[in-house]
């Protein structure tokens, strides 16, 4: 069984789902190809993908997740969900609970993205530590989009709240172009000492394990090695990285056989079930 878990879903009813992106413009992916949720279904059936977390599209839709919600609701055998919201406000703990409420499973901080280039700095801020706290409560796991330059922050967050489970996206964006040992990505690699961080590898690794001295043969075993396989899980990052859902598990399925498969079934579906215990059973 194949489990993504970074796919996002656009709607083409915007009276429904009004456009309300972090950043104030849409990313150039959801104006120009967009997803909706019985695309996203096809495209599974296609690729052979079981289940997904739909994952927020902040670029669209900001921090409100009923497009999101709608379709766990619609489909719950097949998507969970992974919500956005503004952890600086008052009423962060309130808003968690409220889309816990409609069955998402995640909570997502967009804090550096498409239409957000530069590395906000909040990360650490101590207006979020509320709903960090509730995330540890209530038992979600926190995912980070973010880039390198925010790991000070996020180390001591890993730090204050070792309860909480965390999922770095992207990897953090790490630059790997200079080959092994990879120094450009070492502080990606110290974050393994942190049991309750979790690594989401998507095409946009993958592609980065290509570019330069880079090679999958010597990135993702010595990856594996820091983080164990069942620390690390695959995402598709569909539609937002360009190509059909099918070509982009195919292209990671090819990359990643570098690992035996054990470590294989981890990233594309153990490890998922783990983060995300609503898809297992149904």
């Amino acid at each position: 069984m194949t489990i993504d878990i970074h796919p996002h879903v656009i709607s083409s009813d915007t009276r429904r789902y009004p456009n309300a992106p972090l950043g104030g413009h849409k990313s150039d992916w959801s104006r120009e190809r967009p997803v909706s949720v019985e695309q996203m279904l096809a495209a599974m059936d296609e690729a052979g993908i079981a289940k997904s977390a739909l994952v927020q599209a902040s670029t669209c839709y900001g921090h409100d997740n009923s497009y999101i919600a709608d379709a766990v609701a619609a489909h719950p055998n097949r998507f969970t969900g992974v919500f956005s919201i503004d952890v600086l406000a008052p009423d962060a703990p309130e808003k968690i609970r409220h889309w816990v409420g409609r069955r998402l499973a995640g909570m997502r901080l967009f804090t550096a993205g498409s239409t957000m280039p530069n590395q906000a700095d909040w990360v650490d801020d101590p207006r979020s530590f509320p709903a960090w706290e509730c995330a540890g409560q209530i038992g979600i796991p926190v995912c980070m989009q973010m880039t390198v330059k925010a790991i000070p922050q996020l180390t001591r967050m890993l730090e204050r709240f070792p309860k909480v489970t965390v999922i770095l996206d992207h990897l953090a964006k790490p630059v790997l172009s200079d080959g092994p040992p990879y120094a450009a990505a070492a502080d990606v690699f110290r974050l393994a000492d942190y049991k309750n961080l979790y690594l989401k590898l998507t095409p946009r690794t993958v592609a980065e394990a290509q570019n330069g001295k880079a090679t999958p043969a010597t990135f993702f075993p010595l990856l594996v090695a820091r983080f164990g396989a069942s620390r690390i899980a695959w995402g598709s990052n569909f539609p937002a990285s360009e190509g059909t859902l099918p070509e982009l598990l195919k292209n990671s399925q090819s990359v990643l056989s570098v690992l035996p498969s054990e470590d294989r079934e981890w990233i594309f579906s153990k490890t998922a079930l783990t983060l995300y215990p609503a898809l297992a059973g149904k």
